[in-house]
């Protein structure tokens, strides 16, 4: 069974990707007015990058508009800086968080309350957008008649835990998404990535932008609902070719990154992180934890099977199919796979990010507070 289980993973690998590719842009009519827009707290390492990519894009009419979310690092200057002087560029200070509202919702709020654009593209600080990407974005938008648009780009991996861990984490994330429930117009299901949504603005005001998900830690997948709900077209499309993101460094920040979004997005429901430990040991974990006593304890193995051969080897089969299967995502976005090897760990990670998430109430992040997946109480500014 869990040979078929990986070998299907791995073969459907493939189709999924062209299944849900973002579709070709075509057409010469005249694109509106774009806003791309960057909530940013304490961003200094990746906010250069970000703004140097958002300028180089080959939409004919951009402006990019960054919100300096109370950092207290060099955010600000170093948005500046980038823009080099770049008349499209505006770095404004964000104003104090108003009770109730999260803060990457508020910074939100308020850039697209100064943009000019008839499409607003959000994307975070930690994003480095592809020079077509906005053009071809807004090109489906318009093809497609979409009032939201959102896709999963590629991952920039630094670190050893990074390699190890973001892929395993960011593909059941994936694999958990029904998309084609999704970009079905006439179900309820929405999806969006945080990363990288365009809107229609007439749309995004025309459902409270920012203001109907102020509260939460979730707001991309909560505002998308929002969206879908109110009778407007979404899509969400696999584009590694659009935008790049390093979401986080090290292992702390993996960990407490995925903690405060990932049981959320199983709408804080214990029996569904239940049954997805439940299915990360199955597949993953048992094996290996048989292998190992299998190897470590021969006479038992001898004395139980007639013929423990041909049943070590299937045992080392399916404990080597899962990174072939992450062997496979890999090189879907452009990497070596090097690293397959890691499968394990990663699983580990997840295991352990849902664990926490189950037993934790409380979640921090950038210096502020989620309780039950919402703003705290008295958030400060």
């Amino acid at each position: 069974m869990l040979t078929l289980l990986w070998g299907g993973l791995a073969a459907g690998a493939s189709r999924w990707a062209r299944r849900f590719a973002l579709p070709e842009a075509a057409g010469s009519a005249p694109l509106p007015r774009l806003s791309i827009l960057v909530p940013a707290r304490n961003e200094a390492l990746n906010i250069g990058a970000c703004v140097t990519a958002a300028l180089a894009s080959d939409h004919p009419d951009i402006e990019v508009i960054v919100i300096d979310d109370a950092s207290s690092d060099d955010t600000a200057a170093l948005a500046r800086k980038a823009g080099g002087g770049d008349r499209r560029l505006h770095v404004i200070p964000g104003t104090p968080l108003p009770a109730g509202w999260a803060g990457k919702p508020w910074a939100c709020q308020q850039a697209a309350g100064l943009a000019t654009g008839e499409h607003l593209l959000f994307i975070d600080a930690d994003v480095q957008v592809a020079p077509g990407a906005a053009r071809h974005a807004a090109m489906v938008l318009e093809a497609r008649r979409l009032d939201l648009l959102s896709a999963f780009g590629t991952w920039v991996l630094g670190s050893f835990w990074e390699r190890a861990a973001i892929p395993v984490v960011g593909w059941f994330i994936r694999g958990a998404t029904d998309l084609d429930a999704v970009n079905d117009s006439g179900r309820l299901e929405a999806f969006a990535n945080g990363q990288f949504i365009l809107a229609r603005t007439v749309a995004y005001h025309a459902v409270g932008g920012h203001e109907a998900v102020k509260s939460e830690v979730l707001d991309d997948v909560r505002f998308a609902r929002v969206m879908k709900r109110r009778a407007h077209a979404t899509g969400m499309y696999f584009a590694p070719h659009l935008f790049r993101v390093r979401l986080y460094r090290n292992l702390s920040e993996i960990i407490a990154g995925y903690g405060k979004n990932l049981y959320e997005g199983m709408d804080r429901r214990p029996q569904i992180a239940l049954i997805a430990l439940l299915f990360l040991f199955i597949t993953v974990g048992a094996p290996w934890v048989l292998l190992a006593v299998a190897l470590s304890h021969p006479p038992m193995v001898l004395t139980a099977m007639a013929e423990p051969g041909p049943w070590l080897g299937w045992l080392a089969l399916v404990c080597v199919m899962p990174m072939g299967l992450r062997l496979r995502l890999e090189r879907l976005e452009g990497r070596s796979g090097a690293l397959a090897w890691t499968h394990p760990l990663g699983n580990l990670v997840l295991a352990v990010i849902l664990l926490r998430a189950l037993t934790t109430v409380r979640s921090t992040w950038k210096g502020r507070d989620f309780h039950d997946g919402k703003a705290a109480p008295g958030e400060p500014a």
